[in-house]
């Protein structure tokens, strides 16, 4: 059994250990609320659901087992001549809550480069979709090609016992992130470079053969996956793409099926896709003004003709956060250390600037603060990855380190099917005739 696994086991033994005590004291007490506008609003803010690797709070921002993103920046390890933390070590961190050593992330490099192999049978079918497919779409078909490889559906199907749910979950998932940089980048060359695919360098770590597979050995777009690929891992389980896996694992689809669904979740316009939203809209405003370096009050006006069109600012406000999103704040600093010669970047900071007041002004948003989606496509851009249509992948490649790592814990905790209870509208209408009191007589 290899380190991480065998850490990881003795983790969810104790852990396991100490939930069957919490149900045995405590399986009735009650926890939440839930209001009517919930139940037609989303299901937002109720509490239902176990998420191990990391906790959102709307003051403070996501923590990955209680490390805030600064951080991580500071703690995780990093490469010889880097700042910026190796994804390698927030899985590590999340999967077992334990800050990794650099031996220790080293080691996990080297395993996922041993893993990285993707069939020759995914290629091809990738390559049977029309080259116009969104590449969210071929990278769904590209993990669900990869599925008949899956250990958990082959031991599965062999009469695997419950027990070890959690060590195949393991494995799929270690092969799986080992192989998502291979079968992203090969997309992103296929669709953008005329098919012209560059072989891995397995002298890298994950995120920077990432970067070398797409075609950019510059040490800043290096040093900036790193950065994107930590921060964007993980936002509690809540989110639509974190919920998805977690909702198609609790019905024993394995890892692949699993990541597959939660690419489609993330390749909406209200989750993933929104970062090339973002871009899109500050493109369109620096061709309606003319200029890249519109002033301020240019930029509040396009706003207010944006907001009186009936549009939202993409890339502002979030279900969660009442704060600027520490993941936007991230990106701002590492573009203050490293790109300060980008008109693009410093639109978006005066974007930063001059939304929240004009959000706030309306007095119907709860958060007018930038979320992660508002800053990377312009670093993207600055690095010369201008393709709109792949940063929802670069995203994917990130989700993958959060959503499988908690996937490991819903088969290690034995989570059951997630099934919860839904009514109809002359329900809710009936339950209301029965159960709101009437209002009293006038005096």
């Amino acid at each position: 059994m290899d380190l991480l696994k065998q850490l990881f086991l003795e983790k969810a033994q104790t852990l396991s250990k100490e939930v069957k005590e919490l149900l045995k004291d405590h399986k009735d007490q009650k926890v939440d609320d839930v209001t009517l506008d919930q139940v037609y609003g989303g299901m937002r803010d109720i509490t239902c659901m176990i998420w191990e690797p990391s906790l959102l709070d709307p003051e403070e921002g996501i923590r990955f087992r209680g490390f805030s993103i600064p951080e991580i920046r500071e703690k995780l390890p990093h490469t010889a001549n880097g700042k910026e933390p190796l994804p390698e070590g927030l899985f590590w961190l999340m999967l077992v809550g334990e800050m990794p050593t650099k031996e220790q992330v080293k080691w996990l490099t080297d395993n996922w480069v041993r893993r990285a192999n993707v069939p020759e049978h995914v290629f091809r079918a990738i390559d049977a979709l029309p080259i116009d497919t969104h590449p969210m779409t071929q990278l769904s078909v590209g993990v669900m090609a990869m599925q008949n490889t899956s250990v958990f559906a082959q031991r599965y199907n062999t009469g695997m016992q419950k027990s070890e749910y959690w060590d195949a979950t393991y494995e799929d998932t270690m092969n799986l992130v080992a192989r998502l940089p291979r079968v992203a980048a090969y997309i992103f060359r296929r669709v953008y470079h005329n098919g012209e695919h560059l072989l891995p360098d397995i002298s890298l770590d994950w995120a920077g053969n990432f970067a070398h597979m797409l075609g950019y050995d510059d040490e800043g777009f290096k040093e900036y996956m790193r950065l994107f690929l930590t921060i964007h891992a993980d936002h509690e389980g809540g989110n639509a793409s974190a919920h998805t896996t977690h909702l198609v694992g609790s019905t024993l689809s394995d890892p692949y099926l699993s990541f597959s669904a939660a690419l489609n979740a993330l390749a909406g316009p209200l989750h993933g896709l929104a970062n090339q939203e973002v871009i899109r809209w500050i493109q369109k405003m620096v061709d309606t003004l003319g200029t890249t370096k519109p002033t301020r009050e240019q930029i509040a006006e396009y706003v207010k003709s944006t907001l009186a069109s009936g549009r939202v600012v993409p890339g502002y406000g979030h279900a969660v956060l009442r704060k600027p999103d520490p993941r936007y704040m991230a990106q701002k600093q590492f573009c203050e250390d490293n790109v300060q010669d980008s008109d693009l970047v410093k639109i978006v900071w005066k974007i930063f600037d001059v939304v929240p007041p004009i959000l706030s002004s309306l007095g119907k948003v709860k958060n007018p603060w930038p979320n992660v989606d508002a800053h990377s496509g312009a670093v993207l851009i600055h690095y010369g990855l201008k393709e709109y249509n792949f940063y929802t992948v670069i995203f994917g490649v990130s989700r993958a380190l959060g959503v499988l790592a908690a996937q490991c814990w819903s088969r290690a905790l034995g989570l059951p099917l997630e099934r919860p209870k839904s009514v109809t509208t002359e329900w809710v209408k009936d339950y209301l005739a029965k159960n709101t009191p009437e209002p009293e007589a006038a005096q």
